[in-house]
């Protein structure tokens, strides 16, 4: 069961700070789409759930009675279609620029007090990312540029989230992606932010290049396929100028790579992940007008990620083992490993921790996460219950 702490706010002075009606912020915490977050970050709030104008995950700081925002990262939407896509979107535009999409978790970092924290997509502090990303951004971007929040993914196998070996990274590391005004929202463009980011040795999403309109849908093509044979997962498709909402348009190994994690745990995943993914192949094997060879080869990695993983739970439930996504994280501070797991606890997980390993300067943790309503589900069948 999550854990839902009392609010404790000014709701006049939080009303006035939105330009709500104080009554609309009271139906908020009401209904719980605006929560509080936890231990020495109890001044920091959360919106979950429709808020007036606001993306899911955005966050109300309160200092001492003044506030500013951090907003939630705007939803990108998907390209299923990319020729007619692109044209739909950026018709306006001569050009459009291309970065890579990184395959690990979304995080926002701010300057906090004299210390640098990260809030997770739905506006947790994550203690674990904020120890983490101590070691790869620098405070003196955030003395020189206070009104600005860094958008990054953290990508690496000690990743307690998604965990992918394909980029090369022995641990966990961080690359910025975007870079937003707080309280607006306001991105800044394309350029601008790789100059700050550079400027201030940042690790960056890779910048393909920018292509004109129409050149795009080829190049573009060309990149998914190159990054496919990686098992990477994508690109992003922006206005230089971030005017524009950007789009994102997937590999189908990334999409196989999913479909292939998630049908491990086929029980807890959510019906439209699974099956957006199936549809996304669909009409790109349709777009890219394959040949049958190719095509088979699509229909062989689809249904393998769907069947193979299944089939491997089922065995592992009949022998009498726990299925449970099993994973390592890597800390300097050994207090982090206690709030970490206080924090999983907090939102409903069930997980088992191992005992801390000194490596070096560092403490490895291993960490299982078990899938309960796999667990059952697959139990109950195999004992003779029916589908229904």
């Amino acid at each position: 069961m999550k854990y839902y702490p009392e609010i404790k706010i000014d709701i006049e002075k939080v009303a006035e700070f939105l330009e709500l009606p104080p009554s609309r912020i009271a139906d908020l915490i009401e209904k719980r789409n605006l929560q509080q977050n936890w231990d020495e970050y109890d001044n920091i709030y959360r919106f979950e759930g429709h808020a007036p104008h606001l993306e899911d995950g955005t966050v109300l700081i309160d200092n001492h009675g003044s506030f500013e925002l951090v907003r939630g990262f705007p939803k990108i939407k998907r390209a299923m279609l990319l020729e007619p896509a692109l044209k739909n979107r950026f018709s306006e535009l001569e050009s459009v620029a291309v970065e890579e999409k990184m395959n690990g978790y979304n995080v926002r970092v701010v300057d906090y007090k004299g210390k640098l924290i990260a809030f997770t997509r739905s506006g947790h502090v994550c203690p674990y990312s904020t120890e983490r990303v101590q070691n790869f951004l620098k405070r003196d971007f955030f003395k020189d540029n206070t009104d600005i929040v860094v958008y990054g993914e953290m990508v690496g196998p000690e990743n307690p989230y998604v965990q992918k070996y394909v980029y090369d990274i022995e641990s966990l590391d961080f690359f910025v992606f975007d870079m937003r005004y707080k309280n607006t929202g306001q991105a800044l463009s394309v350029s601008r932010r790789r100059e700050l980011a550079k400027e201030y040795g940042f690790n960056q999403a890779k910048l393909f290049g920018e292509f004109g309109i129409s050149e795009a849908t080829e190049k573009i093509t060309q990149i998914i396929k190159e990054l496919g044979k990686k098992g990477h997962e994508g690109v992003i498709i922006k206005d230089p100028e971030m005017v524009l909402q950007p789009i994102k348009y997937t590999c189908s190994e990334s999409n196989c790579s999913d479909l292939h994690q998630a049908f491990k745990f086929y029980n807890e995943t959510g019906r439209d992940y699974l099956f957006s993914r199936v549809v996304r192949e669909g009409f790109q094997s349709y777009e890219w007008a394959e040949s049958e060879e190719d095509f088979q080869k699509r229909c062989l990695r689809l249904g393998e990620s769907i069947l193979r993983p299944m089939k491997e739970t089922i065995a592992q439930v009949q022998t009498g083992e726990r299925i449970s996504d099993d994973f390592h994280i890597r800390v300097r501070d050994k207090k982090v490993i206690y709030k970490f797991k206080s924090y999983l606890e907090r939102l409903g997980l069930d997980v088992t921790f191992g005992l801390p390993e000194k490596k070096g300067n560092e403490y490895v943790i291993s960490i299982k996460k078990i899938n309960k309503s796999t667990n059952d589900k697959t139990l109950a069948i195999l004992e003779g219950q029916l589908w229904s």
